[in-house]
């Protein structure tokens, strides 16, 4: 699941089991998300159906530890919880607040039952945010002898932490960007480009401007090598008053809190998911091209075969009427020959006896034998 979902969904998945009444003893369970966040769920089995949840977690930033959750944090989590949970003073011994749940005061429509549910899931983003917002409120710019301010390190996730850089009119946040493969690194660097062109358009004139850079901005000098060595870059963001007043201040802290995370899941499941979709959807339809061209083509190789045999047939009745027809042709001449040639000989026999027949002559004198 990605970090930067408000919602836990093991704890939603431990408090439907716990309000459908399946657990029948005692329960006592320690949950931990994110590395250093840890709840600690607890319910009797002879009242089910009232739940102690409690929490510890970090402080955002090292500067401004404290073992008790801020005022402003726990008035936060009092007007959220009004309806669905009710803060128990004090609080379990090692977590800094415990909410107690009872399941017969939430709603009995399943919908809005569940909505309840996810909201008191949501109790790691309510005091994260809480505190994001009081230190961008309430921080004071501290000036350093350049007269650059002086960042502050912002720990919401291990090993990935930003900066925060209070100054009087606007507070610049700035993120430094690491990724494992270089074939992120690439995404990374178009997505960024691309968000920069967006955030200083016309159409989004009233979103905090972004910027980015492959090299540390000069807000961050001084600062400590390994948080200066990055393959993605440096992502600015700057931060008015506007943005953090009314309605949309708990949005725009929680997208604060989690745009690294935002956008490694952007980059290495979306992007990458969508290129390798599209990929695969290429795949299929040129594997249908081809397959649809190799049918055509023993369809046409049918038809030619079909073609040439009725051809090849065609030829050989040709041929055999042409043979039968030419031997007619020379036996039918050599009967008119011999035809021919009986009429004619009986033409000159007949000729040869009316006009050039030969009288005979007698002799004029006769002869008498002599004895």
């Amino acid at each position: 699941m990605a970090c930067f979902n408000r919602v836990s969904p093991a704890l939603v998945e431990i408090l439907n089991k716990l309000q459908s009444g399946e657990s029948l003893t005692d329960f006592d369970h320690n949950l931990y998300e994110y590395g250093s966040v840890r709840y600690n769920i607890q319910a009797s089995a002879s009242s089910p159906q009232i739940v102690n949840l409690s929490t510890w977690m970090p402080p955002l930033s090292p500067e401004f530890s404290s073992v008790c959750l801020p005022d402003c944090a726990l008035q936060d989590v009092k007007r959220v919880y009004l309806d669905s949970a009710a803060v128990v003073e004090p609080s379990k011994q090692g977590y800094m607040l415990t909410l107690r749940i009872n399941f017969a005061e939430l709603p009995q429509r399943k919908d809005d039952r569940t909505k309840a549910i996810s909201e008191i899931s949501s109790l790691q983003a309510v005091i994260r945010s809480s505190q994001m917002k009081d230190m961008l409120w309430n921080l004071e710019p501290r000036y350093m002898g350049n007269g650059m301010s002086n960042p502050i390190k912002i720990v919401h996730q291990l090993k990935e932490p930003f900066f925060v850089i209070k100054m009087l009119e606007k507070t610049t946040v700035i993120y430094p960007m690491r990724f494992k493969d270089d074939t992120d690194v690439v995404l990374a660097t178009s997505f960024f480009q691309e968000l920069v062109d967006v955030s200083n358009s016309e159409a989004h004139s009233k979103a905090p401007r972004c910027t980015w850079s492959p090299i540390p901005p000069p807000e961050l000098r001084g600062e400590p090598f390994q948080y200066l060595t990055t393959n993605g870059g440096f992502v600015s963001v700057e931060i008015f008053s506007q943005h953090i007043r009314g309605t949309k201040a708990d949005n725009t802290v929680w997208n604060l809190l989690t745009f690294v995370s935002y956008v490694k899941y952007h980059v290495k499941q979306c992007t990458r998911g969508f290129i390798q979709r599209k990929m695969r959807q290429r795949q299929e339809s040129l594997t249908e091209v081809i397959r649809g061209a190799r049918i055509r083509g023993d369809e046409v190789c049918k038809k030619h075969q079909i073609g040439d045999h009725k051809n090849v047939k065609k030829l050989m009745n040709f041929s055999r009427s042409k043979m039968f027809k030419k031997k007619y042709t020379i036996i039918t001449n050599k009967i008119k020959k011999f035809h021919f040639r009986i009429r004619i000989k009986w033409l000159l026999h007949r000729f040869r006896r009316q006009w050039l027949r030969v009288r005979k002559i007698p002799l004029l004198r006769k002869y008498r034998k002599l004895d």
